[in-house]
């Protein structure tokens, strides 16, 4: 089901809200995802009437992936129209819609840290290169 068009003269007063929240809740840091695993995986079990989080939890992991692939659509559409506020939008979306995936499938930040901190310097050619090639590829 697709969304409703979204309204881009309210994008700024909503990017005005957004950063009031986040500076109520923390800094806007890298930490931040941290902070909102720990809030989604607090909502595992709880209420679905009360917390979109657990709402998702509870519809289990094929309605998890299928929110996160259109959220990233959507999150493309924007890229691909150049329209930055609204990509910004759709990344948070991207992102918290990842960590509910990682909540449901047992996977912790620390170890997508430490995996992209293993890759750090590593070519991008170089570090596909080292992966076990697919043999129907």
């Amino acid at each position: 089901m697709a969304k409703p068009e979204k309204s881009r003269k309210n994008a700024p007063a909503k990017a005005a809200a957004a950063s009031l929240k986040l500076e109520a809740v923390g800094p806007a840091t890298p930490e931040v995802l941290d902070r909102l695993f720990d809030v989604v995986e607090s909502r595992r079990g709880t209420d679905p009437s009360v917390s979109h989080s657990a709402r998702l939890l509870a519809r289990g992991r094929r309605k998890i992936a299928q929110k996160f692939g259109e959220e990233a659509v959507e999150c493309l559409i924007e890229a691909v129209a150049g329209n930055r506020g609204e990509l910004v939008s759709e990344s948070a979306d991207v992102l918290y819609h990842l960590i509910v995936m990682w909540v449901d499938a047992g996977v912790k930040p620390a170890e997508v840290w430490a995996e992209l901190a293993r890759r750090e310097g590593t070519s991008g050619v170089a570090e596909k290169a080292s992966r076990p090639r697919d043999p129907l590829a």
